[in-house]
């Protein structure tokens, strides 16, 4: 059933004849938005929301949501947000929960079944969400999108294989977060090496000696041993545990005797990489708080100039740089490495919109259209260079052809900003910086520009097994205690191994090896 049949029959349901001409009248104009003209709501010159059921001539439509806070809380009231719920025609009701403690929200939250009306949440395959899924907490969204004619942005702005990603059971439940696959990179402060005449890392051995030797050699001159190597958090280095997973193969399919396909952290491969981290800890160079290290306070030691090495998204490269300018070293440089390692090169890419967003079951049909013409908005690239760039005037100015973030840009557009949207996807997306020049951008863009080239997607950042989810569940506490006994040294490496050979020999994880071994097949057979 297509997108007018359905609103018809909910019409009809109702029968209230002034519904009904509402209804047909807002179909007509969805449907001259999807059929050539005009993408649909992507706002007219003047910033006015146009066209489908995001018209201004309805009442803006009230949006509770749940998404990730990654700077300070924002106000709603600003310019920023005020422009963009004028356009979509929308008032946001947004919880904003801090990154950190993401993760545990969301979990706690599907547990309370007090689900808001749209879900922003930053993995669409964390279990207790593709739990959730199943159990019937959210809108199957297959129906309503249909052939995709009704949503142009959100059929031509994502990420190649967006929807085929995140499939459930052969339904779509959750609109992508469409960002770049290339993302995090490796960071070193370029101009720490240059002091101490140490040649840019081309191998993770080398890196490991160049982090040694600046831990060693005060390269921001305070007269103070105090300088950290590679900091991070999560289970290793957080944002960094793929890329370096990818030097050693990790990110490569390995097959158990039974053809079975090995989740990711119980690889042989990564058990090399955590033998590394090993030495890293021991030589002084892995952070010796990285275990319980917060991303805040990693990114308070590298805008500060306290860390020579971190793991992030690219584009924070401009604004770490200028903190740590700011903060008396004027020669800051932070450049993104490209090392080989025993396995293959250290860039790990992402699936290019690992966000999602879901519509809990309790909204009205109805309101899961005015919805879904709300994230065809959001898909437009006139909304997604709000949300990178905000207000010519207010939030940047245009210098060599290339918008540039001033003070109150920086202040009001930031990661958060790009959270309560799909958003066109863009290559370099993740790379360049706001407040960056047209020259800085086009330098940082052909620093990483090969990452596509020669980075590996981690196929566990799609394939799906219900049998894995249960057994994970029981062991990833465990799973990620033993890898900091591992590499802290309380547990031999012999003892950490016999660990992974005991999930691996488990049953069920056999069954879930065989099942994502059976899914990686189905998924490459469609490329």
């Amino acid at each position: 059933m297509n997108r007018g049949q359905k609103r018809l029959t909910w019409l009809l349901a109702a029968a209230l004849a002034l519904v009904l001409a509402a209804g047909c009248a807002g179909n007509a104009n969805n449907g001259a938005a999807g059929n050539g003209g005009n993408d649909t709501g992507n706002g007219a010159s003047d910033g006015t929301a146009t066209g489908g059921s995001g018209s201004n001539a309805e009442e803006p439509l009230e949006i509770q949501m749940f998404a990730g806070l990654y700077n300070e809380v924002p106000d709603m009231d600003n310019a920023f947000w005020t422009e963009w719920q004028a356009r979509t025609n929308t008032k946001l009701n947004v919880e904003w929960v801090p990154s950190g403690d993401l993760d545990t929200k969301l979990d706690l939250l599907l547990a309370s079944a007090e689900l808001p009306e749209v879900l922003a949440a930053p993995n669409f395959r964390r279990p207790t969400l593709v739990n959730a899924i199943k159990s019937g907490a959210f809108w199957d969204l297959t129906p309503f999108l249909g052939d995709f004619s009704a949503y142009p942005n959100l059929r031509d702005n994502v990420v190649d294989n967006a929807y085929k990603y995140r499939t459930i059971d052969g339904k779509i439940y959750s609109l992508p977060g469409s960002r770049s696959p290339i993302d995090i990179g490796i960071k070193i402060r370029k101009d720490w090496l240059d002091k101490l005449n140490i040649p840019v890392p081309t191998t993770l051995d080398e890196y490991e000696a160049a982090l040694k030797q600046l831990v060693e050699g005060d390269p921001d001159g305070n007269g103070q041993d105090d300088t950290l190597g590679l900091i991070g958090g999560g289970v290793i280095v957080s944002d960094g545990d793929e890329s370096f997973a990818a030097g050693f193969g990790a990110l490569d399919p390995a097959y158990n005797d039974e053809g079975g396909l090995i989740y990711t952290q119980l690889n042989p491969k990564y058990t090399e990489m955590i033998e590394w981290f090993r030495g890293l800890y021991a030589d002084g160079v892995l952070s010796q708080e990285f275990s319980v290290m917060k991303r805040t306070q990693s990114e308070e030691l590298y805008k500060t100039g306290r860390a020579a090495s971190y793991a992030r998204s690219i584009w924070w490269d401009k604004e770490w740089e200028d903190s740590n300018k700011k903060n008396g070293q004027p020669d800051a440089e932070i450049m993104n490495l490209t090392m080989e390692g025993p396995g293959g090169t250290a860039v790990a890419l992402t699936t290019g919109g690992n966000g999602a967003f879901l519509i809990s079951k309790k909204v009205p049909e109805e309101k899961v259209w005015r919805l879904l013409d709300y994230f065809e908005q959001s898909a437009s690239q006139e909304l997604t260079d709000l949300a990178y760039y905000g207000i010519e005037g207010v939030h940047h100015t245009v210098e060599d052809d290339q918008k540039v973030l001033n003070e109150q840009g920086v202040l009001e557009i930031n990661t958060t900003s790009k959270q309560v949207g799909v958003l066109a996807s863009l290559k370099y997306g993740k790379v360049v910086s706001a407040s960056g020049s047209k020259a800085y951008n086009e330098a940082k863009i052909a620093e990483v520009e090969h990452f596509d080239q020669v980075g590996t997607v981690n196929p566990f950042g799609y394939l799906m097994s219900d049998t894995w989810n249960n057994v994970w569940a029981r062991y990833e506490s465990e799973w990620k205690s033993m890898v900091t006994q591992a590499i802290v040294g309380q547990i031999t490496i012999d003892e950490y191994k016999a660990f992974i050979a005991k999930i691996n020999a488990l049953p069920e994880a056999k069954q879930a090896y065989q099942e994502f071994a059976e899914g990686y097949a189905a998924f490459h057979e469609q490329q």
